[in-house]
């Protein structure tokens, strides 16, 4: 921080007390920053962001009532702080970035990874003039809506969040409660269900072919029929998937178009 400069207004906005005592206690020794509030739940973080108008929020998504997502909704057009989202969920991640969030910091929370979080928020407090600001997070309600086919679905990664591009997709599978998804390099595990992730991606060129399968059309190689009209679905990379019976029309139309 340069000489002089103003100490960044922040808000700490959590739903469990612990979480919000660990914040406080990880940037006490912050220079940069001054806490100027907490709050436990989103209709306490919207009311504290329009009464207190802090400049930076550290803002957790998932919170009884309103979610975060819910308060830059609310705020928008009234207050624009920088945001820094702190959640235990990265299936969110993509929808942070689309709302301009600086960054995205997974709990359980590593120090080293806050304060990296929380250097890039006070840079870009102190980079952008406030009103560039305010035009930017002008567009809130149309980012914080958009429609989610993307073409990137997040993952958790040793550095925090990984945007896996669905392109890079070969097919996914359920695995109870969890999904697998695989990648020509990597199998990645999510705790989500196989309608979220298909809600995800776009169709085409993913497809159901079973109820705890999704496949890439552009990765088969070809497809098998078997007994009873199931069918048996071979990638280029050697993969085999079994369909189901509830998905065979998907599968038939496959095949009359060719992949």
């Amino acid at each position: 921080m340069k000489t002089g400069a103003a100490r960044v207004r922040t808000l700490i906005v959590d739903d469990e007390p612990l979480a919000r005592r660990r914040l406080r206690t990880m940037l006490a020794d912050q220079p940069d920053l001054d806490i100027v509030g907490e709050a436990a739940n989103g209709t306490a973080a919207v009311q504290a962001i329009v009464q207190r108008r802090p400049d930076l929020v550290l803002l957790d998504i998932q919170m009884p009532g309103k979610d975060g997502f819910d308060v830059l909704r609310e705020i928008a057009g009234t207050h624009q702080p920088v945001v820094v989202f702190i959640t235990a969920h990265d299936e969110h991640a993509i929808r942070a970035f689309d709302v301009e969030a600086v960054d995205y910091v997974l709990k359980p929370l590593v120090e080293e990874r806050l304060l990296a979080a929380v250097r890039r928020a006070v840079s870009r407090f102190h980079e952008q003039r406030r009103g560039d600001l305010a035009d930017a997070m002008g567009k809130l309600l149309e980012r914080v809506d958009r429609p989610r086919h993307d073409g990137r679905i997040a993952v958790r990664s040793e550095r925090g969040v990984t945007l896996i591009p669905a392109a890079d997709i070969h097919w996914v599978e359920a695995d109870g409660d969890l999904v697998n998804i695989h990648t020509a390099r990597a199998r990645h595990v999510l705790r989500t269900t196989m309608a979220d992730i298909e809600s995800r991606l776009a169709t085409p060129p993913f497809t159901r072919v079973h109820r705890s399968a999704i496949v890439n059309v552009d990765c088969i190689q070809e497809i098998q029929p078997l007994f009873k009209g199931d069918y048996l679905i071979v990638l280029k990379s050697g993969v085999e998937i079994r369909t189901g019976r509830t998905h065979r029309a998907n599968v038939q139309a496959l095949m009359k178009s060719g992949f």
